[in-house]
C-alpha cells in the first residue's frame, strides 16, 4: 500500500503531461511517412504501390513493437525502453534521410522508426497512465491516447513546410534531431515506477484469476477480436473518405478537409469518453462508442451531399474517437498491474490490424463493385460483430455482479 497515495495525485498529473508530450512527439513516426510519400516516390522513381510499402511496414512494426515495448515496460518500467526507443527513432530518421534506395528507406521506417522507435511512445505509455489513476483513470487514459491524434495535427503541417523548404531528406534529419533532444529529457520524467507495478496490486484493484469468468488469455483474445472488428469498420471512412469525395466529384481537397475534421472531433471524443468511463466503466463506454459508430457508419449509406458528408465526418469522429482508449481502461480494470503493458500492447496491435485490414478490404470491395456502398455495408457488418462481442462481455460482467 506504500505508493497508493500517489494515485490521482499531483505527481500523477505531471507524469500524464509528460506522457501526452511523448506520445505526440513519438507520433511523428506514424505521420512523416505519409507526408513524405510523394517526394520519396518521385526521387526513387517507383510506383505509388511500392512507395506505400514503407507505410505498411511502419504500421506493422508499430503494432508488433507495442507488444515488445509493453512487456519491457512491465518488467523495467517505461523509462528504460523509451530511452532506447528514442535513440532508435532518431537513428531511423537519420538512416531514412540518407537512404540511397527505397529498400533501405523502407527498412529504416518499418524496423527502426516503427517497431523499435515510435511503438514505445504509445501503447506502453497509455498503459502506464492507467496505473497512476483510479478515480480519474478513464480521462487519464483518454488524454494519453489523444497524443497520437495530436501528432496528426502537429506533425503534417510542420513536415510539409520542412519538405517544401529543405527537401524530404533534410526534413527527416530535422525530425530525428527534434525527437532526440525533446524525448530524452521527457523520458527521464518517467523514472519512478507506477504504484503497484512491481507484480502485485493494491487492495481493491482488479487482477482477477478469471476476469469476467474467462481465462486471462481468453479475455485478451476476445478483446483483440473486438478490436479488429471495430477498427475494420473504423477504417472505411478514415482511409477512403478522400478517395470517396474524389469519386463523387467534390475533389480530394474536400475529402482531406473532412479527414482533418474527423480527427479533430476524435480528440474531443477521446477526452469525453474518458470522462464517461470514469462514471460507467470501460466496458460500457466501449459499448456506447461501438453502437454510435455503427449508427454513423450506416448514415453514410443514405447521405452523400457535400454538407451531409462534412456533418457525418464530424459525427463519426465524435463517436469513434473514444473506442480505442476504452480497451486500455478495460485491460486495467481486468488485469493486474504487472501485465497491463503487454496486454494493452496486444489489444492495441489488434486495432491496428483491423485498420490495415479494413482499409484493404474496402479497396478490394470497391474494385469488385465499382462503388463504396458495399464497402460501407461491410464496415457495418464488422461493427455489428464488435457490438456482439462487447454485449457478450457486458452480460458476463452483470452475471458475475449478480452472483457476487
Amino acid at each position: 500500500m506504500s505508493g497508493e497515495h500517489l494515485l490521482d495525485s499531483r505527481t500523477a498529473w505531471l507524469r500524464l503531461s509528460a506522457i501526452v508530450a511523448l506520445t505526440t512527439l513519438g507520433g511523428a513516426g506514424m505521420w512523416s511517412v505519409v507526408v513524405a510519400l510523394p517526394s520519396v516516390q518521385a526521387e526513387f522513381g517507383v510506383t505509388r504501390g511500392a512507395a506505400s510499402l514503407p507505410y505498411t511496414l511502419t504500421m506493422l512494426g508499430f503494432g508488433t513493437g507495442g507488444i515488445l515495448m509493453g512487456r519491457l515496460a512491465d518488467r523495467f518500467g517505461p523509462m528504460k525502453p523509451l530511452l532506447g526507443a528514442t535513440v532508435m527513432l532518431a537513428g531511423g530518421y537519420v538512416l531514412a534521410g540518407l537512404a540511397p534506395n527505397l529498400t533501405l528507406y523502407t527498412l529504416a521506417q518499418g524496423v527502426m522508426i516503427g517497431m523499435l522507435g515510435a511503438s514505445a511512445a504509445f501503447a506502453p505509455l497509455v498503459a502506464d497512465a492507467s496505473l497512476w489513476f483510479r478515480r480519474r483513470r478513464g480521462i487519464a487514459v483518454a488524454l494519453a491516447a489523444s497524443g497520437n491524434y495530436l501528432a496528426g495535427v502537429v506533425w503534417p503541417p510542420m513536415l510539409t513546410w520542412l519538405i517544401g523548404a529543405h527537401g524530404w531528406r533534410m526534413a527527416h534529419l530535422a525530425v530525428g534531431a527534434i525527437c532526440l533532444v525533446t524525448m530524452l529529457p521527457l523520458a527521464l520524467a518517467l523514472r519512478a515506477r507506477a504504484p503497484g507495478s512491481g507484480g502485485g496490486s493494491f487492495a481493491g484493484d482488479p487482477g482477477q484469476v478469471r476476469p469476467l469468468g474467462l481465462s486471462r488469455n481468453g479475455l485478451t483474445a476476445l478483446l483483440s477480436c473486438a478490436g479488429v472488428a471495430c477498427c475494420v469498420a473504423m477504417a472505411m471512412p478514415q482511409v477512403h473518405i478522400v478517395a470517396y469525395c474524389g469519386d463523387l466529384g467534390y475533389g480530394v481537397a474536400r475529402g482531406a478537409e473532412m479527414l482533418s475534421l474527423m480527427l479533430a472531433c476524435g480528440i474531443v471524443s477521446r477526452v469525453g469518453s474518458g470522462l464517461i468511463a470514469d462514471r460507467i466503466g470501460g466496458l460500457r463506454t466501449l459499448m456506447l462508442g461501438s453502437v454510435l459508430q455503427g449508427v454513423a457508419l450506416s448514415l453514410f449509406l443514405f447521405f452523400d451531399g457535400l454538407g451531409s458528408l462534412f456533418t457525418l465526418s464530424a459525427l463519426f469522429g465524435l463517436f469513434q474517437g473514444g473506442i480505442v482508449p476504452s480497451y486500455a481502461v478495460i485491460v486495467r480494470e481486468s488485469f493486474p498491474a504487472s501485465e497491463v503493458g503487454m496486454r494493452v500492447g496486444i489489444v492495441l496491435m489488434a486495432t491496428l490490424v483491423g485498420m490495415a485490414l479494413g482499409g484493404w478490404l474496402s479497396g478490394v470491395i470497391f474494385d469488385a463493385t465499382g462503388s463504396y456502398a458495399a464497402a460501407f455495408l461491410n464496415g457495418v457488418a464488422w461493427n455489428a460483430a464488435n457490438v456482439l462481442i462487447v454485449a457478450t462481455l457486458l452480460l458476463r460482467s452483470r452475471a458475475r455482479l449478480a452472483t457476487a
